[in-house]
């Protein structure tokens, strides 16, 4: 190791620091872990039969016993589910199920876990992105992404959007109600798309996505939910999607993403009716870097790092916004696309919802 000659190394802090690194490696570890006991209805079936052995937990998943019993261990010693060594049983607390076994709830974080997952599966690519300046397309990453995108965001979408976040804009639900043109830019899976038009059944739903096969999910999505004949999908991008005199034009964490979002929201300004409103739900985030630096944020500038930066410079123009822009950089392009209105409308502790006005 080669240090200044009058660096003085702080043997406490240093160890301090090593362990807290060990710590880290077991979090990135468990990242597959909470994965694995998703994928194989661990949590689900602790969550169903309480206090539980690893020979129960294996007969009842129908999985190998040493893996349900390093499983739990790895669990125990990362605090998600607790140990009682007389008995020798562990037990997912009920708070702790709820945010891993109850598919309904907002705070639910498989999905968030499977993202994550799916994202360091594709760092490689990611690194020799950085060498050549160049970027990684959202199409190009592995299912787990797109998946767990629509699974960690759809439980918040569900809690929020009919309930608290269109009824914080100004008019929109009272449109909506009485019959409104609504584009979704960016739907993904469609799910924020089907949501509304299942709330709405008198407006009609435009759901706009660069990526063919998420658009094909969304078609099914919204067929199984029985609101096919007033939401359709089609690809499209962000700068080219068709229809005018949109009473309502949405963007649900993507416009970070995009390419080009001056160049979006330029066209979204095209588009929208002089009425119309433009609701951007982005990451939550502040203006500065230090209004950041927190769980949620130390989550969201690594996904930007990994996932949304690379999939904006793989795009025309290249923007690399980055997951947490903060409304002063959002402001910014949106103002500059000719919007005269700007405003945070709402807020959750993963989100922010801006109002946006012709």
């Amino acid at each position: 190791m080669t240090t200044d000659a009058t660096t003085q190394i702080d043997t406490d802090k240093l160890m301090a620091f090593v362990f807290r690194a060990v710590d880290e490696v077991g979090a990135t570890l468990n990242c597959a872990l909470v994965h694995l006991g998703d994928r194989l209805g661990y949590y689900r079936d602790l969550a169903a039969h309480g206090p539980t052995t690893p020979e129960e937990l294996a007969a009842r998943t129908e999985t190998g016993l040493p893996y349900a019993r390093e499983w739990l261990n790895a669990q125990a010693a990362g605090q998600f589910v607790t140990y009682d060594a007389a008995s020798g049983r562990y037990t997912l607390p009920p708070e702790h199920a709820v945010a891993l076994a109850d598919e309904t709830s907002p705070a639910y974080l498989p999905g968030f876990f499977q993202i994550a997952y799916g994202t360091v599966h594709d760092a490689d690519r990611v690194i020799e992105a950085a060498r050549s300046a160049t970027g990684v397309g959202w199409h190009e990453h592995t299912g787990d992404v797109h998946d767990g995108c629509e699974r960690f965001f759809r439980p918040g979408y569900a809690a929020n959007l009919v309930a608290e976040w269109l009824p914080a804009l100004d008019g929109v639900v009272e449109k909506l109600g009485g019959g409104a043109r609504v584009a979704d830019v960016g739907c993904g899976h469609g799910s924020s798309t089907v949501l509304m038009a299942e709330a709405f059944p008198a407006s009609t739903f435009s759901g706009f996505d660069y990526h063919a096969g998420s658009v094909a999910t969304a078609r099914e999505r919204a067929g199984e939910a029985g609101v096919g004949d007033r939401a359709r999908f089609e690809v499209a991008s962000a700068t080219e999607f068709g229809g005018a005199g949109y009473e309502l034009v949405t963007m649900f964490d993507c416009l970070h993403d995009m390419g080009d979002p001056l160049g979006a929201a330029r066209h979204v300004r095209e588009a929208i009716d002089p009425e119309g409103t433009w609701m951007i739900v982005e990451p939550a985030a502040g203006d500065r870097v230090e209004d950041n630096l927190s769980p949620v944020g130390r989550a969201y500038y690594g996904f930007s790092t990994l996932l949304c930066t690379p999939a904006s410079l793989s795009q025309p123009v290249g923007a690399a916004l980055g997951t947490q822009a903060g409304p002063a950089r959002i402001r910014d392009v949106v103002e500059r696309a000719g919007f005269t209105r700007f405003r945070i409308a709402a807020q959750t502790p993963f989100n922010n919802v801006y109002e946006v006005r012709p």
